[in-house]
């Protein structure tokens, strides 16, 4: 095999890699690449119709990846919907990610839910996430579910309820922690500042 080939396999490798990503980021961003190299391959060999193929599949990917970057953040996109902890349709959303909420959040416990304040994140009219929270006392919100759906775990979505403060200062919390031992927390990235295992935000009054 001389490095040519090599170079269409790894494109042709990439672009199948690409179909197995759970997240939409990377899955765009895996497929791009992918169809870069080809574009490559392609072009050394002459193949001109896969070069153009790849190119249109590239111009997608760029055209999904920066609307996906775009709205990263915006708050047009993504809703907080306040639901109460005996809602049927959170304790649906949390039976069928259950295997994924454990994996990313250890010390949660289903069976708890109950008096927990409870916020779906939305986009249109599918859930991207979800956070669960009790009264820990002395103004304290402690978080005991912080979750987000595979797709959009390049997103954060959860940020959206921690932004929107009064959310928690209209419950007379001034301060919110995330649950302990959470893996791949995001939450530094967003105001808060780490505490032993968790981490911290201080919240400030939204006035009205």
């Amino acid at each position: 095999m001389n490095w040519l080939e090599l170079v269409g396999w790894t494109g042709s490798a990439l672009l199948v890699w690409s179909l197995l990503q759970t997240r939409i980021l990377r899955l765009r961003a895996v497929n791009l690449i992918g169809c870069l190299v080809l574009i490559g391959y392609n072009g050394a060999l002459r193949v001109w119709p896969m070069v153009g193929l790849n190119i249109v599949l590239a111009v997608i990917n760029l055209w999904y990846l920066r609307r996906l970057l775009a709205t990263r953040h915006d708050e047009q996109t993504y809703q907080v919907v306040e639901v109460n902890a005996d809602d049927a349709f959170l304790a649906h959303t949390l039976r069928v990610h259950a295997a994924d909420i454990a994996r990313f959040n250890p010390g949660f416990h289903p069976d708890r839910v109950a008096g927990r304040a409870a916020f779906l994140v939305v986009r249109a009219d599918e859930v991207v996430g979800v956070v669960l929270a009790h009264d820990a006392g002395d103004g304290v919100a402690q978080v005991d579910l912080d979750y987000v759906t595979p797709a959009f775990r390049d997103f954060t979505p959860g940020e959206f309820v921690y932004r929107r403060s009064s959310l928690f200062t209209d419950r007379g919390f001034r301060r919110v922690i995330s649950p302990p031992g959470m893996r791949a927390p995001y939450y530094q990235r967003i105001g808060f500042r780490p505490h032993g295992q968790s981490y911290v935000l201080d919240l400030v009054t939204v006035p009205r």
